[in-house]
Protein backbone atom coordinates (compact mmCIF):
# COMPACT_ATOMS: atom_id res chain seq x y z
CA UNK A 1 0.00 0.00 0.00
CA UNK A 2 1.21 3.48 -0.95
CA UNK A 3 2.32 5.86 2.06
CA UNK A 4 -1.22 7.32 3.09
CA UNK A 5 -1.24 11.69 4.27
CA UNK A 6 -4.41 12.72 6.29
CA UNK A 7 -6.44 13.95 3.06
CA UNK A 8 -6.01 10.46 1.07
CA UNK A 9 -6.85 8.53 4.00
CA UNK A 10 -9.65 10.41 5.13
CA UNK A 11 -10.95 9.42 1.81
CA UNK A 12 -10.51 5.74 2.05
CA UNK A 13 -11.21 4.77 5.11
CA UNK A 14 -14.94 4.63 4.92
CA UNK A 15 -14.54 2.31 2.62
CA UNK A 16 -12.09 0.35 3.69
CA UNK A 17 -12.47 -3.17 5.25
CA UNK A 18 -11.65 -4.64 8.43
CA UNK A 19 -8.43 -6.55 6.56
CA UNK A 20 -7.57 -3.44 4.49
CA UNK A 21 -7.61 -1.37 7.92
CA UNK A 22 -5.08 -3.87 9.74
CA UNK A 23 -2.62 -4.19 6.52
CA UNK A 24 -2.53 -0.40 6.64
CA UNK A 25 -1.76 -0.15 10.38
CA UNK A 26 0.94 -2.87 10.37
CA UNK A 27 2.49 -1.44 7.51
CA UNK A 28 2.15 2.57 9.47
CA UNK A 29 3.71 0.55 12.24
CA UNK A 30 6.59 -1.19 11.16
CA UNK A 31 7.64 1.48 8.11
CA UNK A 32 6.43 4.98 8.76
CA UNK A 33 6.19 5.06 12.37
CA UNK A 34 3.95 8.21 12.34
CA UNK A 35 1.43 8.31 15.71
CA UNK A 36 -1.21 10.50 14.21
CA UNK A 37 -2.04 8.30 11.24
CA UNK A 38 -1.35 4.91 13.53
CA UNK A 39 -3.91 6.25 15.99
CA UNK A 40 -6.44 7.43 13.51
CA UNK A 41 -6.36 4.09 11.48
CA UNK A 42 -6.64 1.92 15.07
CA UNK A 43 -9.04 4.09 15.98
CA UNK A 44 -11.19 3.00 12.82
CA UNK A 45 -9.82 -0.83 12.81
CA UNK A 46 -11.37 -1.26 16.02
CA UNK A 47 -14.84 0.45 15.25
CA UNK A 48 -14.96 -2.07 12.22
CA UNK A 49 -13.80 -5.02 14.26
CA UNK A 50 -15.77 -4.01 16.89
CA UNK A 51 -19.18 -3.65 14.34
CA UNK A 52 -18.38 -7.43 13.33
CA UNK A 53 -17.90 -9.24 16.47
CA UNK A 54 -21.03 -7.25 18.10
CA UNK A 55 -23.06 -8.75 15.04
CA UNK A 56 -21.13 -12.16 15.26
CA UNK A 57 -22.36 -12.51 19.06
CA UNK A 58 -26.18 -11.05 18.05
CA UNK A 59 -26.29 -13.63 15.27
CA UNK A 60 -25.37 -16.13 18.28
CA UNK A 61 -28.08 -14.74 20.68
CA UNK A 62 -30.68 -15.38 18.04
CA UNK A 63 -31.33 -11.48 17.29
CA UNK A 64 -30.97 -9.18 14.07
Amino acid sequence: MTRLNWRSMTVLLGDMTEAELKKALDEELRTHKRPAIARRLHQRYSAVRTARERAELLERLGHD
